[in-house]
């Protein structure tokens, strides 16, 4: 392959993942990575089958060596001009320390490295979620701290002791604020290489993994948010796709640093709806 090959880097297979790259990805090789082989290769098979040309590989996004790794493997094929970040472990998945580990300090590693690479005129989308809005304020330090520093320092941060985090929704509650931080911060970053970054936050969208907390002991919970909220149920792929299809598209070139909530109104529910405590 030459360096004319234009390359979007999928990171994690899931079906949001999957739906972006359908949207950007024409005419470009889609390289699909994810902790499990399998996984990736599955997405490919779908994505090959449409017409995309598509090739797989293994990342541990908390590894700086395999993000590393990720990097080279995508500029071996081409020139890299997109990133699709959709990885990461949800609150019934993982301890608080494995999701600030993968959400957090991996989404930070991914956006320090693929700065690095991606071509003038690029750009890249994190999926981060609804559960960083809904975080109580941080302090102006605190929200600066989770921006700024340095990527390999992040889990020393004092909000960050475990001792300091309750469980694992606080974890992922923190990470996905500092995911919208660290975008933010890094968007400066990008920009002087002619790139954009952005982040969405999505609700409730109906996905393998969605499904399962919709049966599991979350369930109640879910249910509540969808009937609470505004729009009255849960998102698709498709839709968050819509959205960064403008993001990573010449029609949102003005767009970067940014993290666009679109969770059908639980975020509006909980702070002034019937979800709402206070």
């Amino acid at each position: 392959m030459t360096n004319e090959v234009k390359v979007v880097v999928l990171i994690g297979a899931g079906s949001i993942g999957q739906a972006i790259a359908r949207r950007v990805s024409a005419g470009k090789h889609i390289l699909i990575s994810d902790i499990k082989i399998e996984n990736a290769k599955l997405a490919a098979n779908t994505l090959s089958e449409a017409g995309f040309e598509v090739s797989t590989t293994i990342v541990d996004v908390a590894s700086k060596a395999s993000v590393d790794e990720l990097t080279s493997k995508a500029l071996s094929i081409g020139k890299v001009v997109g990133l699709i970040h959709a990885a990461g472990v949800s609150p019934s998945q993982a301890s608080p320390e494995t999701i600030l580990k993968v959400d957090l300090f991996g989404t930070a590693l991914v956006l320090e490295a693929f700065c690095n690479v991606i071509e003038q005129g690029g750009a890249g989308v994190v999926i981060a979620s609804q559960s960083g809005h809904r975080l109580p304020a941080l302090t102006i330090e605190e929200d600066k701290a989770l921006a700024t520093t340095a990527v390999e320092e992040l889990l020393s941060l004092p909000l960050l002791d475990l001792n300091n985090v309750k469980d694992s929704l606080h974890a992922y509650q923190l990470s996905k604020r500092g995911n919208s931080l660290r975008v933010s911060a890094e968007a400066v970053r990008w920009g002087k290489r002619g790139a954009r970054i952005n982040a969405i936050s999505p609700g409730i969208i109906i996905t393998p993994l969605a499904k399962d907390e919709l049966n599991g002991p979350r369930g109640d919970g879910y249910r509540k948010m969808i009937s609470a909220s505004a729009v009255g149920r849960a998102g698709t792929p498709d839709e968050v796709a819509n959205v960064a299809a403008l993001l990573m598209s010449e029609q949102g070139a003005f767009i970067t640093g940014s993290d666009f909530l679109m969770d059908g109104g639980v975020t509006a529910a909980y702070f002034y709806g019937s979800l709402a405590t206070i």
